[in-house]
């Protein structure tokens, strides 16, 4: 069959299937006739390791993705589900945005780079940041009209990527959002810019989701929905202070639905543990595939047959790079999550967080002064936000030193050099430094080192 992989940016969860006050209708009658997952995990809270990890099955730390791919940063391509799904055939597409190859908005490089045969992605250079989810429309359009058009025998994979939710955030608001009348995300302060910061981010989902609807809706008059195994995800939580690159839930647990046609699980749920990483072998194992040795994901095929069937007893995510170097990993089963900072720069790294009217409150609000642990355990069942660290308390001295033993284990077996102390910074890679700000600043002083300019 085809597959479309429908991706957003840095949306999380935070789409009303989910539960939340968002206008995603589109978005809420596919999860009515799909598989919908509800503790999905990525690998890494940072746009290009995110998506590395679930597009060749692997770890950042294994594929070469330790950062973002406009910095410099760079992955084994040869491993990427789109060379995999050619080889098996498939006539592979990408419309707009790919974050694995070079920087994500230069499309035509990206595309050739990682491999795809047809690049039906439009031109980008007419938008200004805060009006790119009209360029998001113009590549769903240009999406619909490529599926009322093919013809071919080849099965297809297309990867329909969107700039929203990312930011910057649409100026005008999408017609019944008020600042007035909504809840922010539980994690961070409600007061006047953090309402109206969200109510942009509601107007970017909503575009996201007509976008959404209208290349759905094409496939559905095409005669090629039943024909398609459908995906849709994100790479991580929203742009705001303690998510995106967090490894807190509120980074990592991301929107995962997937209609596979050859199943009778359309509307259920499942609160399996499964990670991005999953992702791959399970594509393999719908359509029929070998899975390649170098997976490290587990399939959750099963799932399409019962829901409550249990795929993983621990998942594991990590971050090494976004703007400033923060070497984390973590392991998380279904009650406890383990922690573990590898440097000594246990401040907040302000650069390592998008720009907004949220980041300006916490930074006014002594941001800088905020500490971060070096270890934390947190009990998710009484501690859905991650507030309480554990780590010291003697009744969970058993827990922590299991979870300790499991991330070390997983990182020998993974082979991964963070074992082997700080990682050695390449020259091509933009990186700034832990005290810097902004990430985009202009001042030399703040980077220690300036590979790419983007």
């Amino acid at each position: 069959m085809n597959v479309l992989y429908i991706h957003t940016h840095d949306s999380g969860k935070m789409i009303s299937p989910y539960g939340y006050n968002i206008p995603t209708p589109s978005m809420m009658e596919f999860a009515k006739d799909s598989l919908m997952f509800n503790k999905a995990y990525c690998i890494s809270p940072t746009c290009s390791p995110s998506r590395a990890a679930l597009l060749t099955g692997m770890y950042p730390h294994q594929v070469g993705m330790l950062g973002l791919s406009q910095r410099g940063f760079e992955m084994d391509f040869s491993k990427h589900l789109v060379r995999f799904l050619k080889n098996e055939n498939y006539h592979t597409v990408l419309s707009g945005i790919q974050h694995e190859a070079s920087w994500y908005l230069e499309h035509e490089l990206g595309a050739k780079i990682i491999g795809y045969d047809e690049n039906i992605t439009n031109d980008i250079k007419n938008y200004e940041q805060k009006d790119l989810v009209k360029w998001d429309m113009e590549n769903a359009e240009s999406v619909a009209d490529w599926i009322k058009n093919y013809k071919s025998d080849k099965p297809f994979f297309m990867s329909y990527g969107m700039y929203a939710t990312h930011r910057e955030y649409p100026e005008k608001l999408v017609e019944g959002v008020n600042p007035n009348y909504v809840k922010v995300p539980s994690n961070i302060d409600d007061n006047e810019n953090t309402r109206l910061d969200h109510c942009k981010y509601m107007t970017s989902a909503n575009w996201a989701d007509r976008c959404f609807g209208k290349v759905i809706n094409q496939l559905k008059i095409s005669g090629l929905y039943d024909k398609t195994l459908i995906i849709f995800t994100t790479d991580h939580g929203l742009a705001n202070p303690f998510t995106k690159c967090n490894l807190y839930d509120s980074g990592t647990n991301v929107t995962l639905i997937i209609r596979n046609p050859h199943c009778n699980m359309k509307g259920k749920v499942t609160d399996s543990l499964v990670s991005h990483i999953d992702v791959f072998p399970t594509i393999c194992d719908i359509l029929g595939f070998e899975k390649p040795s170098y997976l490290e994901g587990k399939s959750f095929i099963s799932l399409f047959e019962d829901e409550k069937n249990i795929i993983n007893d621990y998942i594991f995510s990590e971050i090494n790079f976004h703007t400033s170097y923060e070497p984390v990993r973590a392991i998380r089963n279904n009650r406890y999550k383990y922690i573990k900072y590898y440097d000594d720069y246990l401040k907040i790294n302000q650069s390592n967080i998008d720009s907004s009217l949220t980041k300006t409150f916490y930074v006014e609000n002594g941001l800088s002064n905020q500490r971060k642990y070096k270890e934390a355990l947190y009990d998710l069942y009484y501690d859905p936000l991650e507030k309480n660290n554990l780590i010291d308390v003697e009744e969970y001295k058993e827990i922590i030193e299991n979870l300790r033993l499991r991330l070390t284990n997983h990182l020998v077996e993974t082979n991964d050099y963070i074992l082997d102390g700080p990682i050695e910074l390449k020259k091509q890679w933009k990186v700034n430094k832990r005290e810097c700000i902004e990430a985009s600043s202009k001042n030399k002083e703040d980077y220690i080192s300036l590979g790419r300019s983007k």
